[in-house]
């Protein structure tokens, strides 16, 4: 890995309904390439885009949007906004929120049950648990990911419901894929820690203790990017294949022929 230091591309639309967008242009491989500007992007869920919103990612030439919510995310939050002329891939991962009645507590529980629920560290656990499973257990789902890419789905949109965990770590298996750099990996990865970026929590109005200090000590690790989450999901790699590299290859089928593709239609010349 070479020392120099990873950049993060500043450069941002002003959205409005659409939390967590960046692209991830200009990030660094370990080979001096770097990611190409306008081919792939990450962000929260599109459902509450306005026109305005919506009119900027219709500007992005976008050929694929993947969605990686499940059917309760989507009932809570509603469907995405349609983006016309682009295809639209539903790959549900695991929620460390792991659906609506996770939900119902984070918005209604009592400050007893949020403490039985979230602390002595279990909601820290729960993000930690909840990437080994992603990375160990969806295989499928990213191997589908990297051969669609491979075969020109790009300029592509990866999504979940912050944009920072399902496709934190998908975005995450595509740059080292392509071969980016892991510090570089985990610099963006931390970039959805941001104040302006971070999923608004939200709390009923009957709920006890509302927005008290406590409770948002108690739901921050679930909202939370941290290195140490990102560090697990390579830790699990490493434990079940060995090494990146056996990873890629077995793990996920990514062949010679098939990473070129991919470095072909993400990196910039």
């Amino acid at each position: 890995m070479t020392q120099q230091t990873p950049q993060v591309p500043s450069t941002e639309p002003e959205l409005t309904g659409v939390r967590n967008f960046r692209d991830v242009g200009g990030l660094p491989t370990v080979d001096g390439r770097r990611v190409g500007p306008g081919v792939l992007f990450r962000s929260g869920h599109l459902a509450h885009a306005t026109d305005t919103d919506a009119a900027f990612l219709d500007s992005l030439g976008l050929h694929t949007v993947f969605d990686f919510r499940n059917s309760a995310d989507i009932k809570l939050e509603g469907p995405d906004v349609a983006l016309p002329g682009v295809r639209t891939v539903n790959l549900p991962l695991s929620d460390p929120a792991d659906g609506a009645g996770f939900w119902t507590m984070v918005r209604e529980g009592d400050l007893a049950t949020l403490r039985e629920m979230l602390g002595e560290g279990r909601a820290a656990q729960r993000m930690i648990d909840s990437y080994r499973l992603i990375i160990t257990t969806r295989t499928a789902e990213h191997r589908q990911v990297l051969d669609e890419l491979a075969d020109g789905a790009s300029p592509a949109l990866m999504h979940c419901s912050a944009g920072k965990d399902r496709a934190g770590l998908s975005i995450a298996v595509t740059l080292l894929a392509i071969g980016v750099e892991r510090d570089a990996i985990e610099a963006d990865y931390l970039e959805s820690a941001a104040t302006h970026r971070r999923y608004k929590v939200w709390r009923a109005s009957h709920a006890e203790d509302g927005k008290s200090p406590e409770v948002m000590a108690l739901l921050a690790p679930l909202f939370d990017a941290r290195a140490e989450y990102l560090t697990t999901a390579f830790a699990a790699i490493e434990e079940t294949w060995g090494d990146t590299e056996k990873y890629l290859a077995q793990g996920l089928g990514l062949d010679a022929a098939k990473r070129e593709r991919l470095r072909e239609r993400l990196l910039a010349n």
